[in-house]
């Protein structure tokens, strides 16, 4: 399964962690996804979306 959000598209991200002796090492920092019950067209599903997008209100959450 893809860690990437259904409503906004955000994905991980890439980059270098750089220690205090210049080591360098590639990590990925992940989206905070989380599965909810939510409305699509009216129908309730299981979907995954950033948090981001559920403190917003971009997701109608179903009961």
């Amino acid at each position: 399964m893809a860690q990437k959000c259904k409503i906004c598209g955000k994905g991980p991200s890439f980059g270098n962690v750089v220690s205090h002796a210049n080591n360098t090492r590639r990590r990925r920092w992940n989206p905070n996804l989380q599965r909810v019950h939510a409305l699509i067209d009216g129908v309730r599903s299981h979907i995954r979306v950033c948090t981001s997008c559920i403190r917003s209100g971009r997701v109608t959450k179903a009961a």
